[in-house]
């Protein structure tokens, strides 16, 4: 395990409360939970807590802002000491008798501060964990083969009893020394500061860098995470023959329904991928609990509908607007707090899954999913409810998607195909849900609502049950105790944790915002091998740092640098651009002329497009995306107006054709620079720019390349991969906007680069013209 250097360097982490009133019908939700099972903190029985994961001002959400799920209520106080300033000398000469302990100090704890009990051994090895991957395995109960129950045979189920409010005994579906072994990982932390855990915490998750990338908050990563695990059967769900039961063309809408999921992370997931060919339906708490729909980043929440009322209220307003069918598929994200109560969590949240469920048999369509999340399954009252799912759709599953911190009880259960005649079940799900409100405060509650003789008699569902809480319990225990280890020893930390980043985004194909603040690769001695083959390369010539300008219509432009840390600034330009137009840009300081009479002028200059007046060229090649912005240009100029500023497109050339670039650069004198001559670099139009390096741009993808063939004297692709090659352009071997700004090299001509005898001195440091020329000639097949 690798160590930091700097034990402190995780920043601590912003908290965030919002507390609201736990509705009688439904709970709001949250998006994230706290280590011991722990979503917010309110009340369990009144109060109810949205997404804490979001930050919503202006800037990227920070998945960490939730109260302190552990209170530091056992720690012994430090006391200090001092000798009496009457002490006898002969005793102060004595010196110290005893060996000097070792310091229990850790980080920047108080001196004397000690925790009893935390520092005692866990005694779980949790360095055999297995390595970290975005590669996910689903497990599905068995297909149900019984009959769904109707009215008569579920009349006798609901057994009402005495409220039971522990949960150490509860091993029908999970061995005994395994749940008391979680049990007791989780109250190790009970006297631990909540702030030090989450510390502890993020570095020990692999995963804890994926984080929300460019959504309102965590959770939409989670949905975006099972989206892909569940080969997209929620965001393009497939009939029984493999199609597409919407699609983009059609007339059809994808609908969908959220709730108890405020502040909205799954919907604009579902939004973000979906576009405007989907519709929401949304149901949580008004208040801070609500959808925060004003804070949607990454999609429109005006395709997303919130409504305020009950579950029959609810059913009958997606029914009435979705032709009487109900959604394509609902998700359900349920939670609140349970502080100081964190092991009865399950006990407490009965209700909100049980409401969570009828829901789904509510509104969701025949053939339709479902998605929510569920904590601890330990009660025959939670397997029987999963009992009853597993009935009603064609196939079951309970699923922990990496996105779900490893050391919490969450995790989801997710239902493809709604079969036909779930009615009998809907309506006894309700009637439990009135038994409970009658029970409200008192000491009798329902205890269960399949006799466990039902389920224990489906000898395959039980097998499942057992075996996914103990194998649950077993990664829970690991965890944990990582989390202790990590806490004991500030310098411990996962080294993969932007790397398995990375490797998630570029599987579920989400956009990592990342990306943006990406810096160009030095071209150097060293890394001078990487323009090869140079085929591969094309290269522009750069003229100041490199922004993107978002256009939203007439001189409504905005500039941003790519960090996420920094916002988008109005351009202080006069130039006009269409309206949903993004560029990938440099403002240049274009000169004409030389000595005093020399103009200068601010010109906009084009090295990449992104979107180009509503239209997406993210996917083009290179090559089509240049002579696209060559065509937007000529659509946008207005030679009529010389008072605006200009816009060009960079000049593109090959790599192996870069003595066309020195050709252009010559020594001019630039009025301000004292009577020396500087490097200029001329372009198309006679004015000239001082050049500040080259941009070289890889436009074929892995593991394409391009080659050179001589017996042919042409130029064709080949697959270092499959061995294979083509005189025509593979489709995949087209290098997306993404790679090519990823992966792209700047060798810099900045002081002491030497490109004319007339120049002061060479940089021994810096690539000479020779040095990269040299470089190009010898690896370039198709020279002479």
């Amino acid at each position: 395990m690798k160590r930091r250097t700097d034990p402190e360097c995780t920043a601590p982490l912003k908290k965030q409360k919002r507390i609201g009133e736990f509705a009688r019908h439904l709970s709001s939700t949250s998006d994230d939970e706290p280590l011991s099972s722990v979503n917010h903190v309110a009340k369990a029985s009144t109060t109810s807590l949205s997404g804490s994961d979001s930050e919503t001002e202006g800037k990227q959400p920070c998945p960490e802002s939730f109260k302190d799920a552990f209170k530091a209520d056992s720690l012994v106080e430090g006391t200090s000491s001092r000798y009496s300033m009457y002490n006898s000398v002969s005793q102060k000469l004595m010196g110290r008798k005893d060996i000097v302990e070792t310091s229990n100090q850790k980080g920047r704890r108080g001196l004397g501060l000690t925790l009893q009990g935390f520092d005692r051994e866990l005694n779980v090895d949790w360095r055999d964990e297995p390595e970290p991957s975005a590669c996910e395995q689903v497990s599905w109960f068995p297909e149900c083969t019984t009959e769904i129950p109707d009215s008569r045979e579920m009349s006798d189920w609901m057994v009402v009893g005495k409220r039971k409010m522990v949960i150490e005994d509860e091993t029908e579906f999970c061995g005994e020394e395994l749940l008391h072994s979680v049990l007791k990982c989780k109250s190790v932390f009970d006297i631990l500061d909540g702030e030090e855990m989450r510390r502890a915490r993020t570095r020990a998750n692999p995963y804890e860098m994926i984080r929300g990338v460019f959504f309102l908050n965590r959770a939409a990563m989670k949905m975006a995470n099972m989206d892909f695990v569940f080969d997209r059967m929620f965001t393009n769900p497939l009939d029984s023959r493999g199609k597409p039961l919407v699609k983009d063309r059609d007339i059809d809408l994808l609908y969908f329904a959220d709730v108890c999921a405020g502040p909205g992370g799954f919907s604009e997931y579902v939004l973000w991928r979906k576009k405007w060919h989907a519709k929401g339906f949304g149901m949580t708490l008004k208040g801070p609990n609500d959808f925060k729909l004003e804070d949607f980043y990454s999609a429109s929440s005006e395709l997303f509908e919130p409504y305020y009322e009950n579950i029959n209220a609810f059913r009958n307003f997606v029914l009435d607007n979705t032709d009487r069918k109900g959604v394509h598929f609902l998700m359900a994200d349920g939670g609140f707090s349970v502080e100081g109560q964190e092991n009865l969590q399950e006990i407490l949240s009965k209700q909100l899954l049980l409401c969570q469920f009828l829901m789904a048999l509510s509104v969701v369509r025949t053939g339709g999913h479902f998605i929510c999340k569920t904590f601890d399954l330990f009660t025959p009252f939670s397997v029987g409810l999963i009992y009853l799912l597993y009935c009603c759709f064609e196939r079951v599953c309970l699923f922990k998607p990496i996105t779900s911190r490893p050391a919490n009880s969450e995790r989801y259960v997710v239902c493809k195909g709604l079969k036909v005649g779930i009615d009998d079940v809907r309506e006894y799900l309700f009637s439990v849900n009135i038994k409970l409100n009658q029970l409200r405060n008192t000491e009798s509650d329902v205890n269960l609502v399949v006799p466990l003789m039902v389920i224990k008699g489906d000898h395959e569902f039980n097998d499942y049950m057992i075996r996914s809480n103990e194998s649950h319990c077993s990664l829970q225990i690991k965890a944990l105790a990582k989390i202790h280890a990590f806490v004991q020893d500030t310098t411990l930390s996962e080294p993969r944790q932007a790397e398995i980043r990375k490797e998630c985004l570029r599987l579920w194909e989400d956009t990592d915002i990342n990306i943006f603040s990406y810096k160009p690769t030095m071209l150097t001695a060293k890394t001078l091998e990487k323009i090869r083959p140079v085929l591969d390369y094309r290269c522009m010539v750069s003229g100041s740092e490199q922004k993107f300008l978002l256009g939203l219509g007439k001189s409504q432009i905005y500039t941003w640098d790519g960090r996420q840390s920094d916002r988008w600034v109005k351009l202080d330009l006069k130039t006009e651009l269409p309206r949903d137009t993004l560029l990938c840009v440099e403002i240049v300081h274009e000169l004409k002329g030389e000595g005093k009479a020399q103009r200068k002028i601010s010109a906009i200059h084009i090295l990449d497009v992104l979107v180009l007046n509503g239209s997406d060229v993210r996917e083009q090649h290179f090559n089509q995306r240049i002579q696209l912005a060559e065509k937007f240009v000529k659509a946008v100029s207005k030679p009529s107006r010389p008072d605006m500023n200009p816009i060009r497109v960079k000049e593109v050339y090959r790599l192996e054709e870069m003595e066309k670039i020195f050709v252009r650069l010559e020594m001019k004198l630039i009025k301000g620079s004292g009577g020396t001559p500087k490097l200029s670099y001329t372009g198309r139009d006679d004015r000239h720019f001082v050049p500040t390096g080259l941009y070289i741009v890889r436009t074929i993808n892995e593991p394409w390349t391009m080659a050179f063939s001589k017996s042919f004297k042409k130029k064709f692709f080949y697959n270092k991969k499959t061995q294979s090659s083509t005189f025509e352009l593979p489709a995949d071997s087209i290098a997306p906007f993404h790679t090519c700004y990823y992966s792209r090299l700047f060798w810099e001509w900045g002081d002491g680069f030497h490109m004319r005898d007339s120049q002061k001195p060479q940089d021994p440091d810096k690539l000479s013209k020779e040095d990269v020329l040299s470089f190009i000639q010898s690896h370039n097949p198709g020279g002479s």
